[in-house]
């Protein structure tokens, strides 16, 4: 990457985990636990962007319950850095303000947006792949976001259907965003070949981002603009309290890359650089009993993968335990779910562990806050 190019992290780490409760709580959310190996989500991600960007060029853009959390685990880090949502308006106004922020000093500095709770294989290469996107985000107003070749047709991701290679063959033009297609559409877009994953991570200078979203979400700008213009005073935390409720709640993929891509895959500015590196998205238990089960070798002969003070099965196969403390004994069951912490104990079938976030809602409408 030339020396020239100002690269600024901004990570997005304000989610509440819930379908990893009962090990992400508000306060200790999927992003700060470690799920895989010692260091908690956040500190991976931080660590892998260290090559190209120090701390002092990093933004968090969290919540109250893990600024905290985040700063103890992240020492080094300009405390200014850390930005709590004070409440949870969806990505697009979360990248629209950390852009208004940093173009008032660094116009045409290149923020790089990643998701704090990633799982991504072989470091050099996906450094590599920014280097590309960092160079190309650089010029004009270019917009690149990352895509993943589709392993399988899966519906919980956003899909981007991909044209011709830039002249510059490093990425493809982007055609259109796809939010999360049912299970025809999903088999559909793979068979195609020219379909990639969403990875959620994006690369744009300062000043584009910061116009896409005045462009495209013009009540909810001058709103950014106001917070922004008062970051460093005394009054940024009232105002940032009395605005930002006011913004639209609307993804970036929504609010700014579809329209964009409507305008044609020559002149919207849309890039997808296909990742040549593994990725993750951690989103449930089931799909960190797979990762674990294919990267970690950790599952013995009958595809059980345990974390727990022990373990025996006997006629029980592909069951995830997390259980630090307890020895557990499996008996005839398969495809399961153990989730045992100092206050709770989750049970459930490994196909349902999208839902387990429904039971973090049922607790608060039973007042069992205690829990959550």
């Amino acid at each position: 990457m030339p020396n020239a190019i100002d690269f600024r992290p901004v990570i997005l780490a304000g989610g509440s985990g819930t379908r990893f409760w009962p090990r992400s709580r508000r306060a200790r959310a999927k992003q700060v636990l470690a799920l895989d190996g010692e260091r908690s989500m956040i500190q991976q991600t931080v660590e892998r962007l260290k090559p190209l960007a120090g701390l002092d060029k990093t933004w968090i853009i969290t919540n109250e319950f893990l600024a905290q959390e985040i700063a103890e685990q992240l020492p080094g880090l300009p405390a200014g850095h850390i930005v709590q949502e004070p409440c949870a308006r969806n990505t697009a106004p979360a990248c629209g303000l950390a852009a208004f922020l940093i173009e008032r000093k660094h116009p045409d500095a290149v923020l790089g947006v990643f998701p704090s709770d990633h799982v991504i294989g072989d470091e050099p290469r996906f450094l590599k792949a920014l280097q590309k996107g960092i160079a190309l985000a650089a010029t004009g107003d270019n917009i690149v976001v990352l895509g993943i070749e589709p392993m399988r047709p899966e519906t919980g991701y956003g899909y981007i259907e991909t044209g011709d290679y830039a002249k510059n063959d490093t990425a493809l033009h982007v055609r259109r965003f796809t939010e999360k297609p049912n299970q025809n559409k999903a088999e559909e877009f793979v068979s195609a070949g020219n379909y990639y994953w969403n990875s959620g991570m994006f690369l744009w200078s300062a000043r584009t981002l910061a116009n896409a979203v005045r462009e495209h979400l013009p009540e909810t700008a001058p709103l950014l603009e106001s917070i922004a213009a008062k970051w460093g005073t005394p009054q940024f935390e009232e105002t940032f309290r009395t605005l930002y409720p006011k913004c639209e709640n609307i993804s970036v993929d929504y609010a700014v890359l579809e329209p964009r891509s409507a305008k044609g895959e020559h002149l919207s500015h849309l890039y997808c650089l296909p990742a040549e590196f593994s990725w993750n998205d951690l989103g449930s238990w089931a799909s960190l009993y797979e990762y674990q089960l294919e990267t970690r070798l950790r599952g013995d002969s009958e595809g059980n993968v345990a974390d727990a003070g022990g373990h025996m099965a006997i006629e029980a196969n592909d069951n995830y335990i997390f259980s630090p403390k307890k020895f557990v004994a499996l008996v005839g069951v398969e495809n399961l779910v153990v989730v045992d912490t100092e206050d709770a104990l989750l049970i459930a079938h490994r196909d349902h562990s999208q839902d387990v976030g429904k039971i973090v809602k049922e607790l608060g409408l039973t007042g069992r806050n205690e829990l959550i």
